[in-house]
């Protein structure tokens, strides 16, 4: 079952069919991006040159970067790993570690979200907050939790709208909460924190990895020129999206989708056919994302487990 067809069905017949004196791309449809091209920086960046240059201590705090983060990402957050801001927060946290504080995600899943979607492959944004901080639930991927921990009810709200949307979609099975299928296929899910202290929420907001979070999205903003659609839930997902530009980029808000603010309008919100109508106008047919969960488990991985 494919959740993305027929979004472009809802479109009117004018949209659809090319005006008079129009373009050539309104007669053909949008260019489709090459998947493996380079965004200039980059074409640019010597990741050799530019490790040589650390300083010892910025390679032992920054290893962490070196190792897990998408070579697709460096170039473009570089100058943010060697702010004072955030080599302060990773030394913050090799004291969270070295003091015998556990932290989710596992340190090698941080980054995560930079590997199951690189910066080429960007078609969708959708922000959290704070990653899970139980244990085997956090795996570097907003809303995303680890199996056999069912999906929590924020989750389980946008499995509903999604069944409102689209009326024969079926959640995934064992109340999976897995969403690496959706990072596979272009939606980065980006929490605006990377860490927390386990059972403590919010322990390490406001240490600096929301400076790091807004220049991804900064990024994405200025890279992904062919559009994308930022789901803004909630207030705080919408106040990163100030100034993004909305001739370029599709943002559509509503409340999040936690059980405490879902009935106030985030059911009744078409969020997903909304976006896939406008994907597939910016990409062409087939351009939106498939937001079906039911994959074979052969062929879903999980980092880590």
């Amino acid at each position: 079952m494919s959740l993305k067809r027929k979004a472009a069905a809802a479109a009117t017949d004018a949209a659809k069919k090319p005006k008079m004196n129009g373009s050539i791309t309104s007669f053909f449809g949008a260019p489709k991006p090459n998947p493996n091209a380079k965004s200039a920086a980059e074409a640019k960046f010597d990741r050799d040159a530019w490790v040589a240059k650390l300083t010892e201590e910025q390679k032992d705090l920054l290893q962490l970067e070196l190792d897990t983060l998408h070579e697709s990402w460096l170039p473009h957050l570089k100058d943010v790993l060697l702010t004072p801001q955030f080599l302060g927060l990773k030394r913050f946290l090799k004291q969270e570690l070295k003091s015998g504080k556990t932290v989710y995600p596992p340190m090698k899943d941080v980054y995560s979200w930079s590997r199951h979607t690189p910066l080429n492959t960007v078609k969708v944004v959708i922000t959290g907050q704070d990653p899970y901080h139980g244990p085997n639930q956090a795996h570097g991927l907003c809303f995303s939790i680890r199996p056999p921990t069912p999906a929590p009810p924020s989750l389980q709200n946008i499995y509903k709208a999604l069944k409102i949307d689209y009326p024969d979609y079926k959640p995934p099975p064992n109340k999976s909460g897995l969403l690496t299928t959706w990072a596979d296929r272009g939606v980065l899910l980006l929490n605006t924190c990377l860490t927390v202290r386990r059972s403590e929420a919010n322990s390490h907001a406001g240490k600096g990895w929301e400076l790091l979070t807004q220049k991804v999205i900064d990024t994405v903003t200025k890279v992904r020129t062919n559009g994308v659609v930022f789901l803004a839930w909630g207030t705080p997902a919408q106040n990163r999206t100030k100034g993004i530009p909305v001739d370029k980029h599709l943002i559509l808000k509503s409340v999040h989708p936690s059980p405490l603010s879902a009935s106030k309008g985030f059911f009744e919100c078409h969020h997903f056919t909304k976006c896939n109508e406008w994907l597939e106008q910016r990409y062409g047919k087939g351009g939106g994302i498939d937001w079906d969960l039911n994959v074979n488990p052969e062929e879903e991985e999980v980092e880590g487990v």
